[in-house]
C-alpha cells in the first residue's frame, strides 16, 4: 500500500479504503502485467514463442553466450524455472546449451542461426506495444525507469526482511 503521507496534496484514504483492491499497487502491477502479456501473445504466436521465451531471446540478442546463472540473474528467474524453458527452446532450435569443459556445473547458452534470425522478425513488436499503450515514447521510457527503480527497492527490502 502506498504511504499517504508521501502525497500531501492528496486526501488520505480512510482506513476502510486501505484494503480496497484498486488502491493496491501490487494489484495495479499484477493486472498490468497480465494485460501486457495478453497484448504480446498474438505477436509472439507468429514467431512460435511464448512471452518467457521472448524475454530469454531479448537477453540473448543483447548479449549472446551467457551462462545460465548470468541469464537467470538478468531475467530474475531461478534455475528451476529457467532450465526447462531453455531445454524447450533448444529443442525448438533457437539456442544451444553447452557444459563448460573445466567446470561441468556451468552451462553456457548461445543463439543458433535460427535464434538470431528471429530477431529480425521480432523488431516490429516494440512499436506495436508503444502504439497499443497510446502513450508518448518519453512517458513509456520514464515509466520503465520508475518501475526498474521500484523493482530495485523492493528487491533490497526483500533481502533485508
Amino acid at each position: 500500500m502506498l504511504n499517504p503521507a508521501a502525497f500531501p496534496d492528496q486526501p488520505a484514504p480512510d482506513h476502510g479504503e486501505l484494503l480496497h483492491l484498486d488502491n493496491q499497487l501490487c494489484f495495479a502491477l499484477y493486472s498490468t502485467s497480465l494485460a501486457m502479456t495478453k497484448l504480446y501473445k498474438p505477436f509472439l504466436a507468429k514467431l512460435g514463442m511464448t512471452y518467457p521465451q521472448y524475454l530469454v531471446m531479448l537477453a540473448l540478442w543483447q548479449q549472446d553466450r551467457l551462462g545460465v546463472n548470468a541469464l537467470g540473474a538478468r531475467l530474475h528467474l531461478d534455475s528451476g524455472t529457467l532450465t526447462p524453458l531453455l531445454k524447450r527452446m533448444q529443442a525448438g532450435g533457437w539456442l544451444t546449451r553447452q557444459r563448460d569443459t573445466p567446470d561441468e556445473r556451468r552451462v553456457t547458452v548461445a543463439l543458433t542461426p535460427a535464434g538470431r534470425k528471429l530477431k529480425t522478425q521480432a523488431k516490429k513488436i516494440p512499436d506495436c506495444v508503444v502504439a497499443a499503450s497510446q502513450c508518448a515514447l518519453p512517458e513509456l521510457v520514464a515509466l520503465t525507469r520508475q518501475l526498474q527503480a521500484l523493482r530495485g527497492q523492493l528487491a533490497l527490502s526483500a533481502q533485508d526482511s
